[in-house]
């Protein structure tokens, strides 16, 4: 199946009605590699530290007795003190994507 464009030719021009302002619907994730089990944290806000611990809580309360590496971005509320402390305590090592890295996920 070809690459579907998100336009068509028609004779008379067409506006859909869309609600005003932005909603949000944030997910934060995290996947196990050898189960593929899939652990989320999700909001309508905004993704903040507290949403980032709040995953990596769930990623420790699975119990896993292999070493965990989660690999993030550079995104300030990812590499901030607390998510690092907390990580630590948790025994989950931190892997930060280089700056600009063109490796998709």
């Amino acid at each position: 199946m070809g690459t579907f464009l998100g336009f068509v030719w028609c004779f008379e021009r067409l506006f859909v009605k869309s609600p005003s302002g932005r909603n949000r619907f944030n997910v934060l994730g995290a996947l196990n590699a050898i189960t593929h089990e899939v652990i989320l944290v999700t909001n309508d806000t905004y993704i903040t530290a507290t949403q980032v611990c709040e995953l990596l809580e769930k990623i420790a309360a699975l119990g896993l007795t292999i070493p965990i590496t989660l690999v993030l971005d550079n995104a300030r509320y990812q590499k901030c003190k607390i998510v690092e402390e907390l990580a630590l305590s948790l025994s989950i090592e931190l892997l930060y994507l280089p700056s600009y890295c063109l490796i998709s996920i």
